[in-house]
């Protein structure tokens, strides 16, 4: 077997492996990214399994792209902006605030020098937002709670990654000026935004000409690389540049992307995040093997110690940043106070627990050089590397099994349940008025334009039909009343789909003809899961 082939045989075990874990992580209620991380360290350490190397450039400049594009596409600007202070707060702040705690602790209590401890906390300092979004979602926690998480977990490895490159290269010049670091990360931010946001435009301006929704999903794929690589050549993080072209496609692309695009583009982005999150989480668990080997040579007192106190420090670190963040603001500005409402102490809470670290730390750890430009080697890189894979296993299980009894316990699922079912009472109101409107505008086509009576019936008859779709009340009965109805005509479209199956066996309908009602009758039943109440997966 030729070494392509064997590779090719290992990527298709990963993909089976996968796949089985996601399933088996939807019968135990678990975030899938924790099993898979556990699933890649099991397979790690079985006899004969070839070791798969993780290379960091893989992470930085391959997979990190695509999904900070994606999730910034996903966010809603409105929101984003209005929770800006928050979120800036959590991605810039406490990032700085936990790198500098760790640096601190390392220094003082394990004797590493301070640009070896601050490389270190600009490692282990960003939160994965991955396995306690999955959770925040699939619990159904306030809309506030999961907005804040989700803009943090986009800014954040910008502020990370400056600052893992200004420790960097403190280390291998032996010099560093704060003045200086703090003009460069002040221009990186103003470029990146500036730079991100003409990306967007030109994207969106290309999409729209190509009129092909073939070429505009490779122009979509394309955005995310141009918006990362472009600046992080030239010196900055990348995912600034990366964060703001997503969010102005988001506000800004709904008018200018056609409806067989935005389909066919929604399917494609997110199988691609599915596969490189599974892929990630299994070849990160994959490189507990290595880790092991590569720190031999150190004493297991050593690293246990300095694992278990960096994993306690970025934990308490980030609850110490919490709450002066949240609540020093208010007590200071009478404008916030009046603005926005006091977030309640749980919801402050649930946000310091989910300080849980993923595959940026593992990748940033793995691209350390191994020896300094005199030729000497890199200090305490095993040691790096082994307490980054430690407090990412640490906070990923640790706390990523325990948040959903924490979120039980203080009773935030019910919060998102109202929250859930007053934003479905602002849907339904705007459907229905987004319907009022279009029947507004038929009635002066009407009186505009010479339309048969035939062609005026169908679309009145159409606009009924979408109005009947629309429940009158949110309340048990008539959601129970509602998923009746909608189970039927599932149960209609199966029968469609079997008569047309043997009008085609019996050579009554051409394949294409079958492809054609078949999207049909696809596109029906996609709508009937989209307008599906679901009240924050308690239902």
């Amino acid at each position: 077997m030729g070494p392509v082939e064997a590779k090719f045989q290992i990527f298709l075990i990963l993909l089976a492996v996968l796949a089985a874990t996601a399933l088996l992580a939807r019968r135990l209620h678990v975030a899938p990214a924790i099993l898979w991380l556990l699933v890649g360290i099991v397979l790690a350490f079985i006899p004969g399994m070839p070791a798969i190397e993780l290379p960091p450039d893989l992470i930085l400049l391959l997979v990190l792209p695509p999904l900070i594009y994606s999730a910034s596409v996903a966010m809603s600007w409105r929101e984003f902006r209005a929770n800006l202070r928050s979120i800036g707060l959590l991605a810039i702040g406490c990032v700085i605030f936990t790198a500098g705690a760790v640096a601190v602790a390392t220094h003082y209590l394990l004797g590493l020098p301070w640009a070896v401890g601050f490389l270190l906390g600009a490692i282990v300092a960003p939160p994965d937002v991955v396995a306690p979004l999955a959770i925040a979602r699939r619990l159904g926690l306030p809309r506030r709670i999961v907005v804040v998480l989700e803009g943090e977990g986009l800014a954040n490895d910008a502020t990370a990654l400056i600052l893992y490159r200004f420790a960097l290269a403190a280390i291998m010049t032996g010099m560093f000026s704060l003045p200086q670091a703090s003009g460069a990360f002040v221009a990186i931010l103003a470029g990146e935004i500036g730079f991100g946001i003409a990306v967007g435009w030109l994207s969106l301006r290309a999409r729209h000409s190509a009129r092909d929704p073939r070429i505009e999903i490779t122009l979509s794929l394309l955005t995310p690389y141009i918006a990362y690589w472009i600046p992080e050549h030239l010196g900055g993080s990348g995912v600034i540049a990366t964060v703001a072209c997503g969010l102005y496609i988001s506000w800004n692309g709904p008018l200018l992307i056609p409806a067989a695009t935005r389909l066919q583009g929604i399917f494609f982005w997110d199988l691609i995040i599915y596969l490189i999150e599974g892929l990630l989480f299994l070849l990160t668990g994959f490189q507990m093997r290595a880790i092991l080997e590569r720190s031999k040579g150190l004493p297991v007192d050593d690293i246990v110690v300095a694992t278990l106190l960096v994993a306690a420090i970025v934990i308490v670190a980030r609850f110490l940043w919490v709450y002066p963040a949240t609540y020093l603001p208010r007590l200071l500005s009478k404008r916030i106070r009046t603005r926005e409402r006091r977030p309640s102490w749980r919801a402050v809470f649930v946000v310091g627990f989910t300080g849980v670290r993923g595959a940026v730390s593992l990748a940033t750890a793995l691209a350390l050089p191994f020896a300094l430009p005199d030729g000497s080697a890199f200090p305490d890189r095993d040691l790096i590397l082994f307490v980054a894979f430690g407090v990412i296993l640490i906070t990923l299980v640790g706390l990523g099994l325990t948040l959903p009894a924490l979120v039980g316990v203080l009773g935030l699922t019910r919060d998102g349940r109202s929250e859930h079912i007053a934003e479905h009472e602002a849907e339904i109101a705007a459907r229905r008025a987004a319907l009022a409107a279009a029947l507004q505008s038929l009635d002066a086509l009407t009186n505009d334009r010479a339309l048969s009576d035939e062609v005026v019936a169908l679309l009145h008859a159409r606009h009924d039909i979408r109005a009947h779709q629309l429940p009158t009340a949110l309340d048990d009965a008539a959601y129970a009343a509602t998923a009746n109805a909608r189970a039927l005509v599932r149960e209609l479209i199966a029968a469609e789909r079997q008569f047309i199956h043997a009008q085609l066996r019996a050579g009554k309908i051409t394949d294409e003809a079958r492809r054609r009602i078949e999207r049909d009758l696809d596109l029906e039943e996609a709508s009937l899961a989209n307008r599906e109440f679901r009240s924050g997966g308690q239902r």
